[in-house]
């Protein structure tokens, strides 16, 4: 979502970076890219001037770090400025009203309100609440046959009444049938507009009024633009939002909508979505920090990590641990670590994740479109290879069997056999490297087999 500003801000520090000194010269023409790179980012213009008077005022005061460089120090304040504009990590509040708490779930229509409530649903659960979805979109053609659908693949309950009944009531009976079933907090799809209405906003008025919420949720695409502002502030005047959750965080969005709707409202952005799939590494909680540092391609291991974790029990991990320090693993091991990997996301994502690749992916000294292209080679590749192949490659490396085994490999993934060889070269060296870790020695990395 903010590749686009990212660069442009990376295009500023550079430029800061050519003399030893950081003049008040400097970081007026830095702070003139940032102004930019902001606005074409969507960011509203009150909100840009104020950013960028504040890191001014710093920048070119005596705030200096003894241990920085002047470069580094104006980095600094700008990143500080930014966690400051994004607000607080966000967290839900369930410190008031009575059980079961109940989440408010509004927005326009198209921003995704139906798909969060599944994935907030399916995140709740995973934090040891029991969840509960309510339908109260009445308007949108099969909006409540999408959340029934929903709430059935991930086994969550939920309450439904069809199209006739008003939303008010139909939230009123569904907090009462949270109750029975016992859930812990119950999350209310509400209907959206293409547009704000009076309608519209009475009607939450209506079921704020009934259900008293602990959070009043505002969905947002973050493709929204300039138009996210007056959305916000719409919204936050009428019902009193509590939090924001962005949408397509993974799409074309240039990252104004998250930086200008927390300005304007005043409440922090909660959790940030990604793709259509319900699953909970496309739904996580927002932390301000983390995004600063991917804006200044700074990396993010810390999700990456959280990605990684959340596909690996620990016995599993420890399991795989143990064969390659026992130098027992296999291409069937590779090939499905390899999945695994394709499950954290896209391949850009993740290196963008990684600190200083960002910058390199930019530069285009790291092509992402070749990285990707490689592991779909090497994967088709081990699919192409019979479960016994994988599990004992060595069948595979001499005589006229093997040669036929892997003339078939290549024919069947579309490729050479040139391109089956070099998989099977690289990992043996792999094997090699793993035999000399266990006795002890550290040999240079040769990397995964094809990568």
């Amino acid at each position: 979502m903010f590749e686009s500003l990212s660069q442009r801000l990376q295009t500023a520090f550079d430029s800061l970076g050519k003399g030893g000194k950081v003049t008040e010269q400097d970081v007026n023409n830095a702070m003139r890219e940032v102004r930019m790179a902001l606005l074409e980012a969507d960011v509203a213009l009150p909100i840009v001037k104020d950013f960028v008077n504040r890191i001014k005022e710093r920048a070119i005061g005596a705030e200096v770090h003894k241990k920085l460089r002047p470069v580094e120090q104006v980095v600094k304040i700008v990143h500080e400025e930014l966690m400051d504009t994004l607000g607080e990590a966000g967290k839900l509040s369930f410190a008031t009203g009575s059980k079961p708490h109940v989440i408010m779930m509004v927005g326009l229509q198209g921003s995704g309100k139906t798909t969060s409530a599944a994935k907030l649903a399916l995140y709740l659960r995973g934090q040891g609440r029991l969840p509960f979805l309510v339908a109260a979109d009445t308007y949108r053609p099969a909006a409540v046959q999408q959340l029934v659908t929903l709430a059935k693949q991930v086994n969550i309950g939920y309450h439904e009444e069809g199209v006739k009944a008003t939303p008010p009531d139909i939230a009123r009976r569904g907090l009462e049938a949270a109750r029975q079933a016992n859930a812990a907090v119950v999350i209310i799809d509400t209907a959206g507009r293409l547009q704000i209405d009076e309608d519209l906003m009475q009607e939450l008025v209506e079921i704020k009024k009934r259900t008293s919420p602990a959070e009043i949720l505002l969905v947002a695409d973050a493709m929204t633009g300039q138009e996210a502002v007056n959305i916000a502030r719409g919204f936050n005047e009428r019902v009193g939002l509590t939090g924001l959750i962005l949408t397509k965080v993974d799409g074309d969005a240039r990252g104004g909508a998250a930086l200008s709707m927390r300005s304007v409202t005043g409440v922090p952005i909660k959790f940030m979505g990604t793709g259509e799939k319900i699953t909970l590494d496309t739904f996580e909680a927002f932390d301000p920090r983390r995004i600063a540092d991917r804006i200044l391609g700074m990396g993010d291991l810390l999700t990456l990590v959280e990605k990684a974790e959340s596909l690996y029990e620990e016995e599993e991990a420890l399991a795989l641990q143990q064969k390659m320090m026992e130098n027992k693993f296999t291409l069937q091991d590779f090939l499905d670590q390899l999945q695994k990997i394709k499950r954290m996301g896209s391949i850009t994502q993740l290196l963008g994740m990684i600190p200083g690749m960002s910058k390199l992916q930019m530069s285009g000294q790291l092509n992402n479109q070749d990285i990707e292209k490689r592991i779909k080679k090497v994967e088709a590749i081990l699919n192409s290879m019979t479960k016994e192949e994988r599990e004992k490659p060595k069948i595979l490396e001499k005589g006229s069997t093997a040669a036929r085994r892997k003339q078939r490999v290549a024919k069947g993934s579309g490729v050479q056999v040139r391109d089956v060889n070099e998989v099977l070269d690289q990992y043996r060296q792999m094997q090699k490297m793993m035999d000399q870790l266990r006795k002890g020695k550290f040999p240079n990395l040769p990397g995964l087999p094809g990568l």
